[in-house]
C-alpha cells in the first residue's frame, strides 16, 4: 500500500540510518520498526544473588523457611510403598 506520511528531521535521520545499517528499503525500515514496537515486550530476567560464598541463591522474598516445615513437608510426601 502507498501511504505519504510526514516525519520529523530526527526521525527521518533515524530511520535512514536504521535502514543503511540492516540492507533495507526505508519503507521496510519502517515497517520494521512499527512492528518491534507493536510486539509484546519480554519480561525481565531473573536477577539473580549471590551468596558470600559465591553460590547463587534465590531472590528474597520475605519468607523463611525453617528445617522444621522442610521435615514436615518430607514426611508428608514419603511414601514408602513407592520405594519397594
Amino acid at each position: 500500500m502507498r501511504t505519504t506520511i510526514t516525519l520529523t528531521d530526527e526521525t527521518h535521520t533515524f530511520a535512514s540510518y536504521y535502514a543503511q545499517a540492516r540492507g533495507l528499503t526505508l519503507s521496510a525500515a519502517i515497517d520494521e520498526l512499527i512492528r518491534k514496537a507493536q510486539a509484546p515486550l519480554l519480561p525481565a530476567p531473573p536477577e539473580i544473588f549471590y551468596s558470600p560464598s559465591g553460590l547463587p541463591m534465590f531472590p528474597p522474598s520475605g519468607g523463611i523457611v525453617t528445617a522444621a516445615m522442610v521435615k514436615n513437608i518430607e514426611e508428608e510426601e514419603f511414601d514408602p510403598k513407592a520405594f519397594a
